[in-house]
């Protein structure tokens, strides 16, 4: 009986090692998507005066990092708080 109990100790354990060892992953591509964000969108605040068109394409390439950043913003919220 002992054993039953330590064994699904050790499960939770490894479950919540492996929640955190994700939440990690997430944190750190989280913060490379949002500092080349940040780099994209202040290339085209630059460039908005002398080529529009590579302004534009700049500010496209942000908002689809945006949206990325965005959906991993979900998965920890979702990793964080579990629904169950």
């Amino acid at each position: 009986m002992y054993f039953k109990y330590s064994l699904k100790f050790l499960i939770l354990q490894v479950i919540d090692a492996l929640k955190m060892r994700r939440a990690d992953l997430i944190k750190s591509r989280q913060k490379a998507l949002n500092k080349r964000y940040k780099e994209l969108v202040e290339q085209a605040y630059n460039l908005r005066q002398t080529d529009s068109a590579l302004s534009d394409f700049s500010e496209f390439n942000a908002l689809k990092l945006l949206d990325q950043i965005n959906k991993l913003k979900y998965l920890s919220r979702e990793i964080t708080n579990p629904t169950s």
